[in-house]
């Protein structure tokens, strides 16, 4: 049998607060436009007042684990270079910006000299200025050309919402040059009657990665003159793009660089990034070129009052008895409506869409309770959301109208959100790069703030509460994509045919896989080779073969049955446990029962419900080696890195009750098994070392069941993802290794680099998977540990004491890591360095579908 995980449900076990408001001073310390901060600050509490409030009343206090004083820090200022245009120093002197941090200058001078750059300075640092001032000058020159149209810029952000916002500040700031800088919005929101003025007179256009991918480059002759201008593209929060999603960014910007080489352009390349590890060879290896890093922070912080939050322990039992804490949810909630009370802005970053979706309707009921009024000042945050929607909840946060705001990372990124004075994070977001993201969107324009990170019942969050070291002396990950690979290579040389033949000279540009990649795309007849080019062969759109954030197909769409109306959509690789026949659904605070889900025609019908429990998918999967690239010894058993075979589906799901999460009952359903070839680190061991464990035969499947959830819920501290990139698969007699064998591999076809992460960091990642079972307080097993909440086998069977002994066994043979195996941002694509080489019998097909792991 194999074990294997799941989506979770979420259920909550609410208590009322009782809060009053709190008033006290700070100081505050700016280099940016003081005119959009809503309250004075003598009238914001400072955050240890916030969190002595928090704190108050029964039980509360024992719930914080650590707090962290970020001290305040002053800044450095510099001069602008005395290139930019001094129409340009003035404007930003009107917007309240005297001098410059010196990160800013440095990075100007950077780029007026022709060098790509990149910002990686803290949040709320000035990145944003950092760019636009040498990009504004250098449209202004451009605005003196006969057209009017000298020079253009390119901005890429990650999401609609930032890209919207940028738009905003761009627009605010130039206004004193009049029409020379034209900023526009361009993404699938966009009206087509504006699209064609935009091509021929936008100036500084900001779009995402997806609309450059589908609309820009395969439109390309008609974004010639653009093109044909192009100075400047600026990456914003170039730190998101990582794993699969940033390898197709990767392809899309070699793409970019191809075509404005053909229209005679060379841009310069823009990057802004949250604190990274190595942010200059992570620049690099996305954009493809070199990349001066731009790192020292002169801007000032205001104090940062950092606490780890761990909910109590409820009378509950979970499954098989466990010890159940509350939920992450609840307390977020709980939380948010107690910050909403005393006025605190707030946002508390969630996880999932649903979650969002829970913490905002608990809140405003909890409000409901207490002021009436207060319930229509917090709001729910997410995609899937209509645009008008999203723009309608950005206006209001802006503005002030909006308290509180549940949210997830679409708001996560870059967003201005002046003003906030709190930020609840609900479980750990798998990176400290993202953890430190989000504190950050509190206390701008040099406010104090406070950061509250709220565990969920899961062994990475208990591990960080009771390790704060773990996140407070730790430097963030290092970022890792890896564009070699093949599922990800493929399409875009598709891609790039479509839009330019393509050539010989062309293929140094995309990689060195491309020679292994080439012949395949020719033997499925989607490229064919005339004298010195290749050429696209299909009627259809090459950019329509891959979906760059890795969704696996057309998203989902929401309908309501009665009306016909849009609700929203899920992506194509959550639908099966997401909006299966029966799931609930939540939106804008609404609950919906799934009346039937329409694969072929990719549409889900609800209706409107008010059922008292959620759902939870349940699957089953099973895995087969394709390839071993490399394996080394532990002791008598081996640690192996390949190519594998996952062959998932959903089979059912439970309904729970909704303050308890009592299962209520199990639903079979029929759904089609979906098949992933990827990449895995794989363990076996021998019956030797069972022996030495004392793990006799009774309790192996649960001893390697419960090795493989926690070291699934620690991988994200040891590689840049979270436990949604990643999935496990244990077997105590694995057909292929003829061993008992714990599997964890990449969710995404062909692979994101975290397990080929996971294998070089073995050593450190088992130890604090070994570490993090055997100091839990549990007696046998909680969710806390060895049990996840998205197993496909209901967490049985699960054996902590084997589990523990299991691994002390494992890493008494684990040979010492070699830091040199694999540099901080430089994943080597393969273990054993070669380029990406798809695997015999693993030829890339368009039509292969995306799963995404462990609960997708």
């Amino acid at each position: 049998m194999a074990f294997n995980h799941l989506p979770a449900g979420v259920h909550d076990a609410l208590t009322p607060l009782s809060v009053t408001p709190v008033t006290h001073s700070v100081p505050m310390a700016k280099n940016h436009r003081s005119d959009r901060t809503p309250a004075d600050p003598a009238s914001r509490p400072s955050p240890g007042v916030v969190l002595d409030r928090l704190a108050s009343g029964p039980s509360r206090a024992a719930r914080i684990t650590h707090t962290e004083h970020l001290p305040p820090r002053t800044g450095r200022h510099a001069v602008w270079p005395d290139r930019i245009r001094s129409e340009v120093i003035s404007a930003v002197q009107a917007c309240g910006i005297e001098h410059p941090w010196a990160h800013q200058a440095l990075a100007a001078e950077h780029a007026l000299d022709g060098d790509s750059v990149v910002v990686a300075t803290g949040t709320a640092s000035g990145k944003s200025l950092a760019y636009l001032v040498p990009v504004l000058s250098t449209l202004l020159d451009g605005s003196d050309a006969p057209n009017g149209r000298g020079a253009t810029a390119l901005y890429l952000a990650p999401t609609k919402a930032l890209a919207a916002d940028q738009c905003r500040s761009v627009k605010e700031l130039s206004q004193p040059l009049g029409s020379a800088v034209r900023p526009a919005v361009y993404d699938g929101d966009t009206p087509f009657e504006e699209r064609e003025w935009i091509r021929q007179y936008g100036n500084y256009v900001l779009t995402n990665p997806d609309m450059l991918h589908r609309g820009i480059l395969p439109s390309h002759p008609r974004w010639s003159s653009f093109l044909k201008s192009l100075r400047y593209v600026v990456i914003d929060e170039c730190h998101t793009y990582r794993g699969v999603f940033g390898s197709h960014v990767a392809q899309v910007l070699r793409r970019l660089r191809r075509l404005c080489a053909r229209y005679g352009s060379s841009p310069v390349f823009l990057l802004a990034s949250a604190t990274a590890a190595e942010p200059s060879v992570a620049a690099r290896r996305l954009t493809g070129l070199p990349v001066v890093e731009v790192a020292d922070d002169a801007s000032p912080r205001g104090e940062l009052v950092f606490a780890l939050w761990e909910p109590p322990l409820t009378d509950l039992q979970g499954e098989r008895g466990a010890p159940v804490r509350r939920t992450a949810t609840a307390e977020t909630a709980d939380l948010l409506t107690d910050l909403t009370v005393q006025g605190v802005r707030s946002v508390a970053f969630v996880r999932s869409r649903r979650g969002a979706e829970l913490i905002s309707v608990i809140a405003q009921e909890r409000l409901s309770e207490v002021d009436r009024s207060l319930a229509r000042r917090v709001a729910a945050y997410r995609g899937g959301y209509l645009p008008e929607e999203r723009r309608a909840l950005e206006r209001a946060l802006h503005s002030g109208e909006l308290l509180g705001l549940a949210a997830t990372t679409a708001l996560e990124l870059g967003v201005d959100v002046s003003g906030l004075d709190a930020v609840v994070i609900a479980g750990y977001p798998g990176t400290r790069a993202s953890l430190w993201q989000q504190a950050g969107r509190a206390g701008r324009s040099g406010q104090g703030a406070l950061a509250v990170l709220v565990a969920r019942d899961d062994p990475l969050d208990t591990f960080l509460v009771h390790h704060p070291e773990a996140l407070f002396d730790q430097p963030v990950e290092s970022t890792v994509l890896d564009p070699d690979n093949p599922y990800v290579l493929a399409p875009h040389l598709c891609a790039a045919a479509a839009e330019l033949p393509l050539t010989e000279e062309d293929l140094e540009l995309f990689g060195p896989a491309c020679a292994d990649v080439l012949p395949q795309l020719e033997a499925a007849k989607l490229l064919r080779r005339r004298t010195t080019a290749w050429h696209w062969t299909r009627r259809e759109r090459a950019a329509d073969l891959t979906d760059i954030r890795g969704a696996g197909g057309r998203p989902v769409q929401v309908v309501e049955e009665g009306t016909g109306r849009l609700l929203g959509t899920v992506d194509a690789a959550s639908a099966h446990s997401a909006v299966h026949e029966g799931a609930v659904h939540l939106h804008q605070g609404r609950t919906y029962l799934v009346r039937s889900l329409d694969l072929e025609d990719s549409v889900a019908l609800v209706e409107q419900a008010d059922p008292p429990y959620s759902t939870v998918a349940r699957d089953t999967t099973a895995i087969s080696i394709l390839e071993t690239d490399t394996e080394i010894p532990w002791g008598t058993g081996r640690l192996c890195y390949g190519s594998v075979e996952v062959t998932n589906q959903v089979v059912s799901y439970l309904r729970r009750r909704l303050i308890t999460g009592e299962v209520l009952g199990e639903t079979k359903l029929d759904l089609p098994p979906r098949t992933l070839r990827t990449r895995a680190v794989w363990w076996t061991v021998t019956e030797d070392q069972l022996d030495e464990a004392r793990v006799i035969p009774e309790i192996l499947g649960g001893s390697l069941h419960a090795a493989e959830h926690a070291s699934i819920g620690m991988l994200p501290l040891f590689a840049t993802c979270d436990r949604w990139d990643i999935g496990g698969v244990s077997v105590p007699l694995h057909p292929d290794t003829l061993l008992p064998t714990v599997f964890v591999y990449d969710g995404h076809p062909g692979g994101a680099g975290f397990a080929e992460r996971a294998f070089h960091t073995a050593r450190a990642w088992l130890s604090a998977t070994r570490e993090a079972i055997a100091s839990c307080e549990c007696e046998a097993g909680c969710p806390s540990c060895i049990q996840s909440p998205k197993c496909g086998n209901g967490n049985d069977p699960l054996h902590k004491r084997g589990a523990v002994r299991l691994l002390t066994v494992l890493l008494r043979g684990a040979p010492e890591e070699k830091p040199t195996e694999a540099a901080p941002g430089e994943p080597t694509g393969r273990a054993e360095g070669r380029p990406g080489k798809p695997t015999e019998g693993a030829e890339w097909r368009p039509e292969t579908p995306t799963e995404g792991a462990e609960g997708s």
